[in-house]
């Protein structure tokens, strides 16, 4: 027990993790107070939810008012309404406040991932007057590294970094040597542009301030990594036409899995029938030359391909902020010389393979070869077109991904396929 003890939280949390369940939660027991938050907010969610509910009412309010507000929060929206309400019940008034108030804010804004607990100071004090309220407030506060300037109304209006502090002069006045020029982000915005700003101004924290520019919280960078991480999830679930969900895996029943992949399979299903009737209509031309039949998968497949490498490369590029939509003809006009690259290297290779190995007629493999070099163009440009009118209209681009641009270039493909068979085989 010694040896956990002298360890950092990290690394206690990875010596818990070699335990079973029980032995975990008897050494969690044992642990400063302080220590055990600490821990408990580096835990996953299951084992979190394990704990917590194991530990009496008031061991559990304990940890509740020693975890930081944001990290408290998060644990609470993930649990039943009956344990939550007695793990408030049990937390300080202060900590009820903190949560409460976070609660509040729409999810996936960053009022609802912000800390209330930052240091914030006047612009008339003296350096060696902030120097002492640090003290007084660090041990309490995500970080100390930025202190925020606020004026008699809460308004933020500078920030002073610690640094600066140590080597001003102990009797300079903070509003003289503070940064006027303050990057913030307001209490509504979407978690993902938050992330955005991060990225772009490099920060480990930013304030975050209502609509009257008053500080009511910060963002600190490890929040911004499990946002990115979860938005990365999101996305790649969107993709591949699952409904997002914001558990694991394992924490996931069937039923439940069931519901998230069942409504785009139905939607990719139905949308799907409109293959089965093109190739209905041209029963005639596959019954005279029934050998077209064998290329049908391989050219839907292709088309397929080349339609997911566009979107998934566009869809990236739009949550990057490195395409916006009125970059559309720029990037039409770049795949088409991409398609027409792949698409005649594709198509000579299928010559050759068409004529040696499977030895079909010319005039068959021109066929399939003139419909392949057509297939990849339009596969391309619906596969870089779709996401950015999605983003345009306000959906998530992820959606517009492989199965939903696959289901379209499918039809596509046996349109386009039938149209020449037709034309050069006269059938």
């Amino acid at each position: 027990m010694e040896e956990i003890l002298e360890l950092e939280s990290i690394e206690q949390l990875a010596a818990l993790e070699e335990l079973e369940e029980t032995e975990q939660l008897k050494v969690f027991r044992i642990l400063p107070k302080d220590m055990a938050a600490d821990v408990f907010s580096y835990m996953d969610v299951d084992v979190q939810h394990f704990i917590i509910t194991s530990l009496s009412e008031r061991d559990a309010g304990s940890i509740i008012d020693n975890l930081m507000a944001d990290d408290a929060t998060d644990l609470l929206e993930e649990m039943p309404a009956n344990i939550v309400k007695k793990l408030l019940a049990s937390a300080s008034p202060d900590t009820r406040r903190d949560i409460n108030n976070l609660l509040r804010y729409p999810e996936d804004s960053a009022g609802s991932i912000m800390t209330v607990e930052f240091v914030d100071l006047k612009e008339t004090l003296t350096v060696e007057q902030a120097t002492e309220r640090i003290r007084s407030l660090a041990i309490n506060s995500e970080t100390i590294n930025v202190c925020y300037v606020l004026d008699a109304r809460r308004t933020l209006i500078g920030t002073v970094a610690l640094r600066y502090l140590l080597l001003s002069q102990p009797d300079d006045v903070i509003g003289d040597i503070m940064e006027e020029n303050v990057i913030s982000v307001n209490t509504l915005m979407d978690q993902e542009e938050v992330a955005r700003q991060f990225k772009k101004y490099d920060f480990t924290a930013m304030p975050v301030v209502d609509n009257e520019n008053r500080l009511v919280g910060i963002i600190t960078v490890d929040d911004i990594v499990d946002i990115m991480e979860q938005e990365a999830t999101e996305d790649i679930e969107k993709m591949a036409a699952i409904v997002p969900t914001d558990k694991s895996y394992m924490r996931t029943g069937v039923i439940e899995t069931w519901k998230k992949r069942i409504p785009w399979l139905l939607l990719l299903m139905i949308s799907a029938t409109f293959t089965g009737s093109i190739i209905q209509n041209y029963e005639n031309a596959l019954s005279a030359y029934v050998v077209l039949t064998a290329f049908i998968p391989m050219l839907m497949d292709t088309g397929g391909n080349a339609g997911g490498q566009a979107s998934v490369t566009i869809i990236r590029g739009l949550s990057l902020n490195d395409i916006e939509f009125r970059d559309i003809w720029q990037v039409i006009f770049k795949e088409v010389r991409v398609a027409g690259l792949c698409g005649i290297t594709l198509a000579v290779a299928n010559f050759a393979k068409l004529m040696l190995i499977d030895r079909v007629g010319l005039t068959v493999a021109l066929v399939v070869c003139c419909t392949l070099v057509a297939v990849v163009l339009i596969a391309k440009i619906v596969g870089c077109t779709l996401p950015m009118f999605a983003k345009k209209l306000g959906f998530d681009p992820a959606v517009m991904a492989s199965p939903f641009i696959t289901t379209i270039v499918d039809a596509i493909s046996l349109l386009i396929y039938f149209t020449i068979a037709t034309s050069l085989l006269k059938i």
